[in-house]
């Protein structure tokens, strides 16, 4: 009863306190109703006060709260000093809390036990209170230095889990760097926010971008919530409806990819995925502003392509792009994801690869060690890039960006070995279409053909050579090789390896010391790397065409020096002789000769006299002499021939000799067999032989001459060589030679010959 009578007590104070309020009350409050039975209460006379009203066995409690109240997206005075900075204020996404666990990736092993040995020095030195500042900074020279070795020779498999390493600043990371101002955009206006993909306008040196990016966790806890970077059907949506707002408002977009692909669940596929795809794909052609798009992780099929359709396609060094996993394309192909590195190299992902192959534009640099070991300065690269890019796309009005997006998809995958195709003329993708322009590969073919017609021409009309331009041919093709031997070098990855070489091999030449064996076998195992991925240089047709052409041209020259050379002495020769022969002494001699032998009256020689064929044989040594004085002048070596006559039967006698020879050389088997052998043995000296090959070929020479000599003086020989004596056919005085060097002279010279 007293409960009873305290809860009536305080209901009819309560009544009272409303009764006094109704004096206050406008009269549209005094008609307003609620459902707690009374009529004509204010709630704003209640104010902060709890209302309790109890009929029966049934209470009813009210509680008015006040709501904090926050500035957003931006504060009106910010304060500088805040946690995180300034861009706090503009997104859910905040600096963790937490510094995210140093992750290691298998291949990065080596370099993390130098770390630990640096490590142990470090403690050892605090410990002990000794000084190993000597030993760690050998050590850190040395780890920086494997560093170094192992990301400039990274393998594409290498480069993927890169990509996906948990460390590695997302899309929001780089934004918040790069940005002043950011002001994240929700919504696909369809009753869904994907937070898979991320909208928003930013500033950048003052110029506003529409920045669309996939955004993955950077833990666990995130990437849950980011559902792991991969974006549904209202993530597309809600980028297309940012797309058509900045194209409507003429803002520059910039999208980041960094997604494996799209989720591929069966709700996705049920509200249209592929659709939503498509619709981006399609839309994005004909955007009226520029669109840069940048990988900075890994860019998985359409999911990837779904926001990467832009005027330049920019990747880290690090990206991948693809259109199926290096794990599964090896799964399909393979039947096994450990063939993934197998598929990585295969499938060109890379972005040196992609370069090449006119998919992407530009490569941007990490620094060494990955994105992760330095986001801030990869993400000033980023800004600078886009800053760059974006100066060169806003020179172009909308027709032309229109025009230069559409080219660039257009001609991927189109090329001919050696010869480029015009994009231009692959619009209509028919085969009628790909009528290929002449290039400068057939105008210098003609051009040499030509130069080559000159050469020939000019060899068969002296003495005045054609004036032909080799020389400059000859440097424009020098210049174009080794601008395609640079980028062939490029293409391969080797630019590095190859400065790095060049130095030491400068090095090693500036200490006038020989080339280490370590230093020559870096050389031959470079430059054997370099030949075998010449051959997939996508230019290594053209590079052999120009080859081919300076090879040619070169010896064209070489021709054309040659011709040169012989026509200017073919004139020093006839300008020499014209001076000998225009001598008034020997004119007057020969003039008197001629009219002392018209005089006689002779026919022929033998009508002269004795003392006139002396003095025409003498002045022709006069003038022979004369000759030889001058020819020996102009550095030649000169001998003068004697003629011999010879007498027919002679000669016959000697073809029979001849050929009695070989008959005798053919009879014997022995002779063959060793003769066969010699041949054999000069074969192999080749013609640098060495002492062991002269003793054996001296050797069997000396017994071929022995079994020569032997055959010779049991033939009849030696008479008819004593016959040549008698006839005078051979000088006795320098020919006459024992029975023994006789059979030697004749038989061993006419058939070892």
């Amino acid at each position: 009863m007293a409960a009873s009578s305290a809860s009536l007590a305080g209901a009819s104070a309560s009544l009272a306190g409303a009764s006094a309020s109704l004096a206050g009350a406008s009269a549209s409050d005094l008609l307003r109703s609620s459902t707690s039975g009374f009529n004509g209460v204010p709630l704003r006379s209640l104010g902060k006060g709890r209302l309790v009203v109890k009929s029966r066995d049934f209470s009813v409690a009210a509680k008015l709260r006040k709501v904090k109240k926050y500035d957003y997206p931006w504060p009106a005075n910010p304060d500088p000093n805040v946690k995180g900075g300034l861009l706090t204020h503009l997104s859910y996404f905040k600096p963790l809390k937490e510094k995210p666990k140093p992750a290691t990736l298998d291949f990065e092993k080596p370099l993390v036990d130098l770390q630990k040995k640096i490590f142990d020095v470090q403690k050892m030195a605090d410990e002990t209170g000794l000084d190993f500042a000597d030993q760690i900074q050998l050590l850190e020279t040395k780890y920086q230095q494997a560093l170094k070795d192992l990301y400039t020779h990274l393998t594409p498999i290498q480069r993927v889990h890169i990509a996906r390493h948990p460390n590695r600043p997302t899309f929001l990371d780089h934004i918040f760097n790069i940005t002043e101002k950011f002001m994240e955009i929700h919504g696909d206006r369809a009753g869904y926010d994907d937070p898979a993909i991320v909208t928003g306008i930013g500033l950048i040196d003052g110029r506003r971008y529409m920045f669309i990016g996939h955004q993955k966790g950077r833990n666990t806890k995130e990437n849950i919530q980011r559902n792991f970077g991969m974006p549904t059907p209202h993530g597309y949506r809600k980028a297309l409806r940012l797309m058509e707002y900045a194209d409507h408002h003429g803002f520059p977009i910039v999208t980041f990819i960094d997604t494996p692909g799209a989720y591929a669940d069966l709700k996705s596929e049920e509200e249209g995925q592929g659709e939503a795809i498509a619709h981006n794909l399609r839309s994005m052609f004909g955007l009226k502003v520029p669109v840069i798009s940048i990988v900075i992780g890994e860019g998985g099929s359409g999911g990837a392509l779904a926001i990467g359709c832009a005027n330049k396609l920019l990747m880290l060094e690090n990206a991948v792009f693809y259109v199926a996993s290096p794990e599964a394309c090896a799964a399909i192909l393979w039947k096994s994801a450990k063939a993934a590195p197998k598929a990585a190299e295969k499938l060109r992902i890379t972005a040196p690869e992609l370069c090449k192959l006119q998919v992407a534009d530009g490569i941007i640099p990490e620094p060494l060690g990955g994105a992760h070991a330095n986001p801030e300065w990869t993400s000033q690269q980023i800004k600078k890039a886009i800053n760059d890019t974006m100066d060169e796309l806003t020179k172009m009005d909308t027709e032309e960006l229109i025009k230069h997006r559409m080219l660039k998809f257009r001609k991927i995958g189109g090329f001919q070995e050696g010869i480029p195709i015009d994009p231009k003329r692959k619009v209509k993708m028919r085969k009628k279409d790909l009528s290929i322009t002449k290039m400068p590969d057939a105008e210098l073919q003609a051009e040499v053909q030509k130069l080559k017609k000159q050469i020939l021409e000019a060899k068969e009309s002296f003495p005045i050579p054609p004036k032909l331009d080799l020389d400059e041919m000859l440097k424009q093709l020098e210049k174009e090789i080794n601008q395609e031997y640079t980028e062939a070098i490029k293409a391969a990855g080797l630019t590095e390896r190859l400065l790095q070489l060049q130095e030491e091999v400068s090095a090693a030449n500036a200490d006038h010391e020989s080339l280490d064996p370590s230093l020559k076998d870096k050389v031959d195992k470079l430059r054997v790397e370099f030949e075998k991925k010449l051959r997939a240089y996508p230019n290594h047709g053209r590079l052999q065409k120009y080859l081919k052409y300076f090879s040619e041209l070169s010896e064209a020259k070489k021709l054309s020096g040659v011709s040169k050379d012989t026509v200017t002495f073919k004139q020093e020769l006839k300008t020499t002789l014209d001076q000998v022969l225009s001598n008034p002494r020997l004119r007057k001699e020969f003039e008197a000769l001629k009219d002392e032998i018209r005089s006689v009256g002779a026919s022929s020689g033998s009508g002269l006299d004795e003392e006139l064929k002396k003095k025409i044989t003498d002045f022709k040594k006069e003038v022979d002499s004369q000759m030889v004085t001058a020819l020996k002048s102009m550095g030649l070596d000169v001998a003068v021939k004697q003629d011999k006559a010879t007498d027919p039967g002679t000669e016959e006698l000697k073809e029979e000799i001849v050929h009695q020879i070989d008959s005798l050389v053919n009879s014997s088997e022995d002779i063959k067999n060793k003769m066969q052998l010699l041949k054999s043995e000069v074969a192999k000296a080749g013609k640098s032989p060495s002492s062991e090959s002269l003793n054996r070929i001296d050797a069997l020479v000396q017994q071929i001459k022995r079994n020569l000599a032997e055959v010779i003086g049991s033939s009849g020989l030696k008479e008819q060589y004593e016959a040549l004596l008698s006839n005078g056919s051979l000088d006795s005085a320098a020919d006459r030679v024992t029975d023994e060097e006789a059979r030697e002279k004749v038989g061993a010279n006419s058939t070892i010959s």
